[in-house]
């Protein structure tokens, strides 16, 4: 099988391709922005052309949540047109394409976690674009995985590395209690990835560990775990002002993984122990 993977530099695609090494028998089509400009239609069909790879896994993204707001036109070429053009390439010679997306496609009023039947209902400029994107995929290309994700954390910049940093070099540390989600471990994320490829179990699932939390209550396990004595401090989403909205809760329940393959994912605090043993 070859394997197209956009946005091969990022956490989730350093995993993906460490876990398709490791498998063997896959040969990988390694990109990222210096290689493929996804938002370029006449690029990505060249590529597409060229490679004649049997699925794309497509983790490129304009993530900075804030920055989107202001940067919509950026925005919405990277999360939407990207998507579209990759799907339609693939479509073009029969291939696969797997799309990452997010919690943010919801505006996190629920008080119960979302499943994939829930419509969405973005809240920010992010999650639009995002949502689009899917849309895009679901309509130019049957054969799609669409996987949203949430609170990712992996071989890169993230959450994790952050509250140590801060727990390292300050006093105090604040982090807001009233926002609730599952931190996923790109780990576990690769894992449902590659299952739904190899299953050919098509359609939009959600990926993340099984559980939630506070971002508050995330850190404090972070700490915990590290053996880190940190004065931590709860406070509200208001005290950190914000350009994007953020969902209050965006919990994902694997619930098309359950009623399919089986979710394979772990608890989130077993898959942060295990990140942290091996983060040096």
């Amino acid at each position: 099988m070859k394997i197209l993977i956009t946005g091969a530099n990022g956490q989730l695609g350093r995993e993906l391709t460490k876990q398709y090494n490791e498998k063997g028998n896959v040969e990988l089509i390694l990109t990222d922005v210096d290689t493929l400009d996804i938002t370029n239609v006449n690029d990505v069909y060249k590529m597409v052309n060229e490679t004649r790879p049997d699925v794309i896994i497509n983790c490129a993204a304009h993530t900075a949540v804030d920055k989107c707001e202001d940067d919509v036109d950026n925005a919405y070429k990277i999360n939407a047109v990207g998507p579209k053009n990759l799907a339609a390439a693939m479509n073009a010679i029969g291939g696969e394409i797997v799309q990452v997306s997010t919690d943010y496609v919801f505006d996190g009023t629920s008080e119960k976690p979302y499943l994939e039947f829930d419509k969405p209902c973005p809240a920010s400029v992010y999650g639009q674009t995002k949502y689009d994107g899917e849309e895009f995929v679901k309509t130019l290309n049957p054969k799609h995985y669409i996987v949203r994700t949430a609170w990712l954390y992996g071989d890169g910049n993230n959450f994790v590395k952050t509250m140590i940093r801060l727990g390292e070099n300050n006093p105090e540390v604040k982090v807001v209690n009233d926002q609730f989600g599952s931190p996923t471990s790109t780990v576990d994320l690769a894992k449902v990835i590659i299952s739904l490829v190899e299953n050919k179990n098509y359609g939009i699932f959600h990926g993340t560990c099984k559980g939630q939390c506070s971002w508050y209550d995330f850190a404090k396990e972070i700490f915990a775990l590290k053996g880190m004595d940190v004065n931590l401090v709860p406070c509200t989403s208001e005290e950190f002002k914000s350009r994007a909205k953020r969902p209050k809760y965006s919990v994902l329940r694997n619930y098309m993984l359950e009623l399919t393959t089986g979710d394979i994912t772990r608890d989130w605090k077993e898959s942060l122990k295990e990140y942290l043993e091996n983060l040096k």
